[in-house]
């Protein structure tokens, strides 16, 4: 959507002036595409060379600016019809030298990749933006640090920008209470107990035992009745330099006599039917809030997925087994008790991740055992044994 820049000038600080001792042809702007969800999104514009740029945040509400030299936007304005992170986009002429793009955003973001790059047949180049969501705080922290007079403030960085590690060095674990907020997920047999609230029973019971290990620090991704997409769960995650990401669930079957544990990894392809079905259900979390799933196209799988995924599938794998090996003759499971599915929630690419079937609200004994406190407590011990011997396993191999 195309800006007045009237408007514009009155509601931001004049941008840097390019150099008005000579004067050139503005930019062509010919293309544009936005992708991605209220977690990420990708901005790509097509020039036809390189432009020089520089990236501010303005508060209340939160905007990331872009300015440009002189440039003509020739591309439709539904190649940049605002989404995923972003409410509102505008972009115009500022005056006979400069151009700016301003992103009004859902939420607090901050631009994790901005960089210019050639295209594959050498005829222009592409502006590329990855945002990602941040915190209030940190938001506000680039407000106050930016300068406007910084003619080129952001880092170049990888598609996936890689976490930095934890100061204190202690082995960080994310744990997901599945569903929230207006996703009751489950509802029991008998007591009409929502899942929600016995995932984040769980949870929180879960992250309690850990936090009493010395060199474990753990943390929920909510810890109140609270909606989070299926993204946002992934992003916090990896914005809080998780090593794991334990996600809680305790779903319903048909097959009411079906009771037990499950661990499921992230697979492409579904171990089994019930495996499908599950994740099917499961990946529905976001339309049951109205939020929009994006099916990333091919070409732009590498902000999501990366060379790190196979060796973090592996990981994942790893800590099914020993979350089984410490349930064994203590907690009842399902037959094949590791089954795999393509479950959203567990697919950061460099983030150990398992999705955990407590039991069935659709079976009354599992029921009887999801709300009771004594065995939620077992559960927790057993658990934390399994997170002690697969952090063993990792360090033993250099991990």
């Amino acid at each position: 959507m195309a800006v007045v820049a009237a408007a514009m000038a009155f509601a931001f600080p004049p941008p840097a002036r390019a150099s008005e001792m000579t004067k050139v042809d503005p930019l062509l702007a010919y293309g544009a595409r936005i992708i991605g969800d209220d977690a990420r999104t990708r901005i790509v514009i097509d020039f036809d060379r390189a432009p020089d740029f520089s990236i501010h945040y303005i508060a209340n509400p939160e905007r990331v600016v872009i300015d440009l030299p002189a440039t003509a936007f020739g591309f439709p304005a539904g190649d940049l019809e605002a989404r995923g992170l972003f409410k509102d986009i505008r972009y115009g002429k500022m005056d006979e030298d400069s151009a700016r793009i301003v992103l009004t955003a859902k939420k607090p973001v901050k631009l994790e990749m901005a960089k210019v790059q050639a295209d594959e047949d050498g005829k222009g180049h592409r502006l590329i933006l990855d945002a990602a969501m941040t915190d209030k705080d940190k938001f506000a922290d680039l407000v106050k640090a930016q300068s406007w007079s910084d003619p080129s403030p952001q880092p170049t960085t990888g598609a996936i920008p890689a976490p930095e590690k934890p100061v204190s060095g202690d082995f960080i674990i994310a744990v997901d209470a599945g569903h929230g907020g207006i996703d009751t997920g489950a509802i029991g047999v008998d007591t009409k107990t929502q899942e929600k609230d016995v995932t984040l029973a769980f949870a929180k019971a879960l992250a309690d035992r850990l936090n009493r290990e010395t060199g474990i620090k753990a943390f929920l991704t909510r810890s109140d009745d609270s909606f989070l997409s299926l993204s946002e769960r992934v992003e916090i995650a990896r914005q809080n330099h998780a090593g794991l990401f334990i996600s809680m669930h305790a779903d319903t079957l048909k097959q009411k006599d079906i009771r037990g544990a499950t661990v499921y990894t992230i697979s492409d392809k579904a171990s089994d039917k019930l495996a499908a079905d599950l994740a099917d259900r499961e990946n529905l979390s976001d339309q049951i809030a109205g939020k929009e799933t994006v099916a990333e196209p091919p070409e732009v799988a590498d902000i999501l997925l990366d060379l790190t995924r196979r060796e973090t599938q592996a990981f994942s794998i790893s800590l099914a087994e020993s979350v089984l090996t410490s349930f064994k003759d203590q907690v009842g499971t399902i037959n094949n008790p590791h089954r795999h599915a393509g479950f959203r929630v567990l697919q950061a690419p460099d983030v150990p991740s398992v999705l955990l079937e407590l039991g069935f609200l659709s079976n009354k004994d599992d029921e009887k055992l999801l709300l009771d406190d004594a065995w939620r407590g077992r559960m927790a011990d057993l658990l934390t044994e399994a997170v002690k011997h697969y952090r063993t396993a990792m360090v033993a191999n250099g991990g």
